[in-house]
């Protein structure tokens, strides 16, 4: 299999890091969808991040798809799961505000780093920032209440969210505001699966 896409996206790291976890080999091509935008339309002509070619040469978009395809078709080790009807709702909840938090960042970035100021929309971007910061309280309230499995979905998700989000973003969110997220992302990132798929 072939990932295709740059670690520093919050949604190729997430799925190199499952791909990891489940012992499922692959070569990553680390293609900008900036830089190489010619060259990625030859593999995908929509120049989405990730993209996954399977060995069947199918090509896969979107990380929610690929990870459900890679943990429904894998002949390899299951990544940690849930093991109850009401632990698979609560990671579910938790993948669904991680992956908030990601959109909403990516969002900021996009606005504040390739938009002249001059053109920003302000209410725009306050708008955003308030769904940001909705989406990691929420996430903060969900870990004191307990932590997912870090190499589940959930637990990836959470932490390679946060990673990008407190890197690309430092002005706007912090660890005092949200200590829980950043103590777990901390202890997930020193797991070796995280450490082999650095961020930057």
């Amino acid at each position: 299999m072939i990932l295709i896409g740059m670690l520093d996206s919050p949604y190729v790291r997430r799925v190199a890091i499952y791909m990891k976890v489940m012992g499922i080999e692959f070569e990553h091509r680390p293609l900008s969808v900036f830089s190489d935008f010619d060259a990625f339309t030859k593999i995908n002509p929509a120049v989405k991040v990730p993209t996954l070619i399977t060995d069947d040469n199918q090509v896969l978009i979107d990380s929610t798809l690929i990870i459900h395809y890679l943990g429904k078709y894998s002949t390899h080790s299951a990544a940690p799961a849930s093991s109850s009807e009401a632990e698979e709702l609560r990671d579910l909840h938790l993948t669904g505000f991680a992956l908030a938090a990601c959109e909403k960042a990516v969002q900021l970035v996009y606005e504040q780093r390739l938009r002249p100021e001059e053109k920003q929309h302000q209410p725009w971007v306050t708008r955003v920032t308030q769904q940001l910061h909705g989406a990691w309280q929420t996430l903060e309230n969900g870990l004191r209440e307990g932590h997912p499995d870090m190499l589940s979905v959930a637990g990836i998700s959470i932490a390679v969210a946060w990673s990008f989000t407190e890197l690309m973003l430092p002005d706007t969110v912090n660890c005092a505001r949200y200590p829980e997220v950043a103590r777990f992302r901390l202890l997930a990132e020193q797991r070796p699966e995280f450490l082999a798929t650095p961020l930057i």
